[in-house]
């Protein structure tokens, strides 16, 4: 075989791909012909926004078209998850957003519904959040801080990101399962609630990686556990939660959505150069720096997550009894 030679399966995958997308209505084989609008429902410098920014770039290189982030923070992403569920379906609107959304879903009450007007595109990947403490916490373990709470209740105080947010429904999904009352301080985001973290003033959080990592490093901070029913890659010295309460599991995932009606092509059309970009070396290479595993998938996949996360949240909500003013 010549050194110019095509492989006779990369041919026939050609043609299979060449055939599937002649046989698309017309407006899919056009798509994208215009500007597509991002919608990310959070403020510049979040998880979302960074992914939102990091795919969109990749998918204007692959789809021809500019993909422009548009930041609409606020009401714990309602906002932007509105304004996504009512654009026109017709995938010119789409939405880059984290499990917020399943966990807002069901903790609020907005004046649409947002599990059924807005469906799944593609999943980019997922990373855990992980357990962490300030050294004024003697627990070195997760036996040990929840003996510690069983033995203070009410004593012990967590930073999270909001009432409802997903740091929030985290911890109180511990505080059930290991059976203690630990009490929460709400800050903006993580980065906000970091100072009093670290002075030990609010010494719990249940945080993403990206925030506690470079603490721990210093060893400002200890991590107990990850909420993932495995070790994280990442950190493989910092057990999983599972290994004291088996199927503990709390994943935070990252995707892309767009607005009910959307023709099923052009979702199909997402999907299949998402997961392309997944594949691409500099990307993989920035998601594992950042320890998130890169995990792809149909839209099917990533819609029964959604729902799942939802379903679970629902349940927490009553069962702990929680409260959204």
């Amino acid at each position: 075989m010549s050194s110019l030679s095509v492989p006779r399966s990369s041919l026939c995958r050609a043609a299979l791909a060449a055939a599937a997308f002649a046989a698309l209505p017309a407006a899919a084989q056009q798509y994208p012909a215009k500007v597509v609008r991002v919608i990310v429902p959070f403020a510049p410098g979040g998880g979302s926004d960074i992914s939102a920014r990091r795919f969109s770039a990749k998918l204007t290189q692959v789809l021809g078209q500019q993909f422009v982030v548009d930041n609409r923070g606020g009401a714990a992403g309602l906002i932007g998850m509105e304004l996504t569920a009512k654009a026109p379906p017709d995938g010119y609107t789409i939405m880059i957003m984290s499990g917020s959304f399943s966990a807002t879903s069901a903790t609020h009450k907005p004046a649409f519904d947002p599990i059924n007007s807005i469906v799944a595109v593609a999943e980019f990947g997922i990373t855990p959040f992980v357990l962490t403490v300030h050294p004024v916490i003697p627990a070195k373990s997760i036996k040990e801080l929840v003996a510690l709470g069983r033995a203070k209740p009410g004593d012990l105080t967590y930073a999270n990101t909001g009432i409802g947010g997903m740091t929030h429904l985290a911890t109180e999904y511990f505080n059930t399962v290991a059976k203690i009352k630990m009490v929460g301080v709400p800050y903006k985001s993580t980065g906000a609630g970091m100072a009093d973290i670290l002075s030990g003033q609010v010494p719990i959080i249940v945080g993403s990686l990206l925030p506690v990592v470079p603490h721990l490093k210093s060893n400002k901070l200890r991590a107990l556990g990850v909420t993932t029913l495995k070790r994280w890659y990442s950190l493989p010295e910092v057990p999983a939660i599972a290994e004291t309460f088996p199927g503990f599991d709390v994943v935070l995932w990252f995707g892309a959505m767009t607005p009910r009606g959307t023709p099923q092509p052009i979702i199909e059309r997402l999907n299949g150069a998402l997961n392309d970009i997944l594949k691409m070396d500099d990307v993989k290479t920035s998601l594992d720096h950042e320890g998130m595993q890169a995990t792809g998938g149909s839209p099917a996949a990533f819609g029964k997550r959604i729902r799942d996360d939802y379903e679970r949240w629902v349940k927490l909500v009553k069962e702990a009894n929680i409260v959204i003013k």
